[in-house]
């Protein structure tokens, strides 16, 4: 509920603030007193966009600031989906620069206006009498019979089950356009995969496969060299190996005589079993050198094959050849495999379209059970309405498709006359007795949820005495669950409220200011004889209303 309002630097208003307690809360004032001027105010809180002109001193910053009590409205959920910080004593407040920029905040905290009108439909709901648009449209009336039917899990779990419906729905057509275009491309993908495949390449054997080319390409000069190396280590004279033999045994015969000369001694031993190594090494080299023009020619082929594929897969080695490899495998084996995956998911989707259609059918009993108990209602409170011979004709119809919420289509038809055609509310009803229609629809709602709080604005406009005196009994007992405010001209309404609020207009220097202030019990018996009898008060008037008071 709405607990307090401070309004700085607005049209009118120099400097406002008033506290509101819960139950029926009454604002009146003459035409012209600036009852506009709070409602434009209180809209800022509820996330209309800014005018400039609504600054009543250019130069200084205009604040709207106003308290909720939302300990009770089970908006915790929406607080975090919109990462505001929740307090159960809420603070909103709005700001209109000198410059033209607004700003709002949710407890300090920085809002955008998209985020505050959302929180804004949750706690104040400014209902006139060029403000019934909502009741004719059908996803308010499915609200209205839903309120009744009391099936929030059912519906909340259809809604979740459609969502899942949705998205199976459009992996199936992703699939099935995956499809269309993988089957294009399959030859040839097919065709690329077999080729590497073929290739059976090896991690590496690019650098071993031109090691080997080199060698066999050049195995006359390599043999050549092996053989020299041979010589040179063999021959019986002076060859290396005969050479560090004899220089060993000189300095074996030497290493008694000093540390220095047995320390050569094993330098050259040491060398001499390097070389001996060295020496079987070209043997065993010389041994398996073989000249194979057959083998050649076969790592040649490999080998221009393997630059071939990498060239026309834009490949800089052979890994990046079995990557690609790899993908083609994983394309081809996906589109062969399409067929079962998309045969899964029409599975998928008949089951859930059996799981909606079984909670829709649930959905639908429960509206047609409560849609004659809401007929009854709004027809009788519309009777002690002035509006008798009030009909409606309400119809939850079962269809192939399914909606946002259920497989219904709603026929919501009224008929104001007795022995008329049933039309759309649109069409059907006037102004005025779509005023009643929602004040009858807004009380029948408030028994079944908790409605946020209501400020219903003139809308008893060209109503006579005996007819507002029940509009006012409405409110009396709508208040008994909610808050609800009613700006009036009518006495016999402004004589039921908990609060009674007077807007007023004062020349202060010159300069004209809006003001609201809460009026006391005798204060109350004036303004209510006014409204009765004009400014000029007759003992008549007073008694009137004080006998309405009481």
């Amino acid at each position: 509920m709405l607990t307090s309002l401070s309004i700085k630097n607005y049209a009118l208003i120099d400097t406002l603030h008033v506290d509101f307690n819960d139950g029926l809360s009454i604002i009146t004032g003459e035409t012209g007193a600036g009852k506009s001027i709070l409602l434009g105010g209180l809209s800022l809180i509820l996330g209309k966009r800014a005018d400039l002109n609504s600054l009543k001193n250019t130069d200084q910053k205009c604040i709207v600031e106003a308290a909720f009590d939302i300990s009770d409205y089970h908006l915790k959920s929406l607080f975090k989906d919109e990462d505001f910080d929740y307090e159960s004593q809420t603070i909103i407040r709005r700001e209109i620069l000198p410059s033209g920029k607004s700003r709002a905040f949710v407890n300090d905290s920085p809002v955008n206006l998209s985020s505050l009108q959302l929180l804004g439909e949750r706690l104040i709901d400014i209902h006139s009498q060029h403000q019934t648009l909502e009741l004719t449209s059908n996803e308010f009336q499915f609200q209205v019979i839903d309120a009744i039917a009391s099936h929030d899990k059912v519906l909340q779990s259809y809604k979740e089950e459609l969502k899942k419906y949705k998205t199976l729905q459009k992996e199936l057509k992703e699939l099935l356009v995956f499809q269309a275009e993988a089957i294009k491309e399959h030859d040839y993908n097919s065709f690329l995969l077999n080729e590497l495949v073929e290739a059976k390449l090896v991690d590496g054997e690019l650098e071993t496969l031109e090691e080997e080319y080199e060698t066999l390409n050049n195995i006359e000069g390599i043999k050549e060299n092996l053989d020299e190396a041979h010589h040179l280590l063999s021959e019986e004279e002076v060859g290396a190996l005969s050479t560090l033999t004899t220089l060993k045994n000189t300095f074996q015969k030497l290493s008694g005589f000093s540390s220095k000369y047995e320390d050569l001694f094993r330098r050259i031993n040491s060398s001499l079993i390097d070389m001996d190594d060295v020496f079987s090494e070209v043997n065993i080299l010389q041994e398996h050198l073989e000249i194979d023009p057959n083998r050649l020619e076969a790592v040649d082929s490999k080998l221009k094959m393997l630059h071939n594929l990498m060239q026309k897969h834009v490949a800089a080695d052979v890994s990046e050849l079995i990557k690609i490899r790899e993908t083609l495998e994983e394309k081809v084996s996906i589109t062969e495999n399409l067929d079962d995956t998309i045969q899964k998911k029409q599975l998928e989707i008949e089951s859930k379209t059996t799981e909606l259609n079984t909670i829709s059918k649930t959905i639908h009993k429960k509206r047609t059970e409560v849609i004659p108990k809401l007929k009854e209602q709004l027809e009788s409170i519309l009777s002690s309405l002035g509006m008798p011979n009030a009909q409606f004709k309400i119809e939850a119809t079962y269809s192939d498709t399914f909606f946002t919420n259920g497989k219904d289509e709603l026929s919501f038809l009224f008929s104001a006359n007795k022995g008329g055609h049933f039309n759309t509310l649109k069409k059907a009803a006037s102004g005025g007795e779509l005023s009643r229609i929602m004040l009858a629809i807004k009380s029948v709602l408030s028994k079944y949820i908790k409605l946020p709080t209501i400020m219903f604005d003139e809308i008893d406009t060209g109503v006579s005495g005996e007819i507002s005196n029940k509009m006012g009994d409405i409110m009396l007992q709508m208040s008994k669950t909610m808050q609800v405010f009613s700006i009036t001209h009518l006495p016999q309404i402004a004589a039921k409220g908990h609060a009674h609020f007077k807007v007023y207009k004062e020349d202060i220097n010159n300069i004209t200011q809006t003001n609201l202030v809460k009026l006391n019990h005798d204060e109350r018996i004036v303004e209510i004889a006014q409204m009765l009898g004009g400014v000029e008060m007759s003992s008549s008037a007073i008694a009137h209303a004080k006998e309405l008071l009481n």
